[in-house]
């Protein structure tokens, strides 16, 4: 109990000591020092978790006189954001947010103070899926931290239009922390809608951190959807408390009686799709992309969109067959389909990276919707490699940023040896997202082969001709990243000593993972998949499957060291290739016919005029739109029905 209280409180400390401090070298060793607490509380916690054994679940803080007073301290928190984003609201004529967190924050009050919500149940719960969040939350979270620190250096440097408030986007980044580890520990409902309404509002900070029209109007786009996931929470929790006296997420979840908790765990996971930027949520997350780039890499990886799938890992059980399930896998396949076609059509790397992040979030959503046992090991392991994955990405395309000025990805020609240590980085990150044996692939098999048994066979398309997508617009980077001419030349890297121990850290984790995976599966998610879903014993992974995976492992090593050998035998005569005119030797440059010096280059095709932005997106908002629609239409229905 002492690590769970030390997790969610510290970073809180820790943020009100960087919000008074103004010199960069005293901030530099306090973000350092207390990322290492972090880290280090986090595991141990993990590994005394796991002696002690988590089989059934621990429970902790019932109903006391301690327990009053951190609800009503919870409760006058609550009412001060709801102030802050309604003046908020009011500055900048964004008057919908206003209302919707005045609803929100006006149904749990009113639960509250009438004791409607007063439980009797323990408020913590710790699980082998709590331990897998915090460790994610602490190692990855504290990584980019501890990068924010050197890029924010630079970035100032580069952006002097924009005032330097580090003494505000550092505690943020901590509040962020801490908000997301009391989220993944709380049992009790209020307590997670606590949590996940901080994540809300920092996010909403972080986001309009540059304070440019853009960046407010991006800011309140994310505030909006998610304070709408925010009321339908609310309403769930106020139909639990009232209707079902349920108060803990535990007791929702292995409600005996089915029909009774569709309509609340239908709201949940409602309010986890807007949290997760499923479609038609989804705006918000790219809109992030104006922040800086540890903002999109704790948005993307560690925190926020993570509090979504992992409420949706939770309600997996819940949702399995029925209507909600329906509509959360349906909304996932749907969005991961899409939006891997949209990442084909944009060459900014923030943007690729977010429209990736979403994609990889519908499929996990898919996964948790369909609620199988198969389904949600695929779903839990593509969180532990998405998460790695994707915050190192993130950080790598930052550094890259600094480094050359530019992030997209067509000015990523020849990386590999301007920047060859950025370039190994990046690999191995796109490496991780889509090729064998690292888990992302694995998982997505493994979520195929249960669509199958399934015979969902909308779900197999989505994620066949996703994949497909996805396979492309990795292979397009990937292959920027190795192309080069001869005259391409090494250049500077500006990468500061912290950013690069968080990118090594992240290659190493991801590699790690990898390597591991196969005890991963056994050892933690199988037994937790146990847990969840109240059964004897889980097996998800076969024999000849580890037998595969080694082999591929090993052919990932292999095949590199014999093709260094044989073009070390091969000789290479440069050409100068034929450009419509008089090359000028560097195979980029030609006069043309007219004697005017002309610039050739390579592009990658980016199909915008098949399915660009412009083509598609408005379209598939309405069909998202429409089968949430439906979807809760049905379940109201059937709710009356019943009642």
């Amino acid at each position: 109990m002492g690590f769970i209280v030390f997790l969610i409180l510290f970073p809180f400390l820790t943020a009100s000591i960087l919000a008074v401090t103004k010199n960069n070298r005293v901030r530099k060793a306090v973000v350092y020092s207390c990322s290492a607490v972090i880290v280090c509380t986090a595991a141990v916690f993990a590994l005394t978790a796991f002696v002690k054994g988590l089989d059934a679940g621990v429970r902790y803080l019932g109903a006391n006189h301690y327990v009053h007073i951190i609800d009503t301290l919870m409760l006058i928190v609550e009412i001060l954001l709801m102030l802050l984003i309604v003046c908020l609201s009011i500055k900048y004529r964004k008057y919908h947010a206003g209302l919707l967190s005045v609803a929100g924050t006006v149904i749990i009050a009113w639960l509250e103070i009438t004791g409607r919500a007063v439980s009797e149940q323990n408020h913590i719960y710790c699980d082998k899926l709590s331990v897998i969040m915090c460790l994610i939350i602490a190692i990855v979270g504290s990584l980019i931290c501890i990068y924010a620190v050197g890029y924010m250096v630079d970035y100032h440097k580069h952006h002097k239009e924009f005032k330097d408030r580090r003494t505000f986007f550092f505690p943020m980044l901590f509040v962020f922390l801490g908000a997301m580890f009391g989220l993944v520990v709380s049992s009790n409902l209020i307590w997670i809608y606590f949590f996940w309404e901080i994540t809300s509002i920092s996010s909403f900070l972080l986001i309009g951190y540059t304070r440019t029209k853009e960046a407010v109007d991006n800011s309140f786009c994310a505030l909006w959807m998610n304070l709408l996931g925010g009321l339908g929470f609310a309403v769930a929790i106020a139909y639990c408390a009232t209707v079902l006296e349920i108060t803990t997420l535990q007791q929702l979840v292995y409600h005996p009686v089915g029909l009774a908790i569709l309509l609340p765990v239908s709201l949940l996971a409602f309010a986890a799709l807007t949290k997760s930027a499923q479609l038609p949520f989804s705006k918000w997350l790219l809109g992030a992309m104006v922040a800086p780039t540890p903002t999109s890499a704790l948005l993307h990886s560690a925190t926020m969109v993570k509090a979504g799938v992992y409420l949706l890992i939770r309600l997996a059980p819940a949702m399995c067959g029925t209507i909600a399930g329906t509509m959360v896998s349906l909304i996932g396949g749907f969005t991961f389909l899409v939006t891997s076609m949209l990442a084909i059509t944009v060459s900014d790397g923030k943007k690729v990276l977010a429209y990736s992040t979403i994609s990889n979030l519908g499929l996990i959503t898919a996964c948790a919707g369909v609620g199988t046992t198969e389904t949600v090991w695929a779903g839990i392991l593509l969180i532990l490699f998405h998460a790695v994955s994707k915050s190192m990405m993130f950080q790598a395309v930052g550094a890259v940023e600094n480094a050359t000025g530019s992030r997209d990805i067509e000015d990523m020609h020849g990386l590999i040896v301007r920047l060859p240590f950025l370039a190994f980085v990046m690999i191995i990150g796109i490496a991780g997202m889509f090729l064998a044996p690292f888990g992302m692939l694995i998982s997505k098999w493994a979520a195929l082969k249960a669509f199958v048994d399934a015979k969902n066979i909308l779900l197999v398309l989505f994620l066949a001709f996703g994949s497909a997508a996805t396979m492309l617009y990795w292979t397009k980077w990937l292959s920027k990243i190795l192309a080069c001419k001869a005259q391409t030349r090494l250049r500077r890297n500006t990468t500061s000593m912290g950013q690069w121990l968080s990118l090594a850290s992240h290659a190493a984790m991801m590699i790690m993972l990898c390597i591991l995976l196969p005890l991963i599966s056994i050892k933690l998610v199988e037994p937790l998949l146990a847990q969840l879903y109240n059964i004897e014993h889980v097996s998800v992974l076969a024999p000849e499957d580890m037998v595969i995976m080694v082999v591929l492992l090993l052919l990932i090593f292999v095949i590199p060291m014999v093709s260094r050998i044989i073009v070390k035998r091969m000789t290479f005569k440069p050409n100068m290739e034929y450009m419509s005119g008089i090359n000028q030797g560097d195979n980029r440059h030609f006069t043309d016919s007219f004697n005017q010096p002309k610039l050739m280059f390579l592009s990658n095709w980016y199909m915008e005029d098949y399915f660009g932005e412009k083509k598609i997106w408005k379209l598939s908002v309405a069909i998202a739109a429409a089968i949430i629609v439906a979807c809760m239409g049905l379940i109201i229905g059937s709710m009356g029905g019943v009642m």
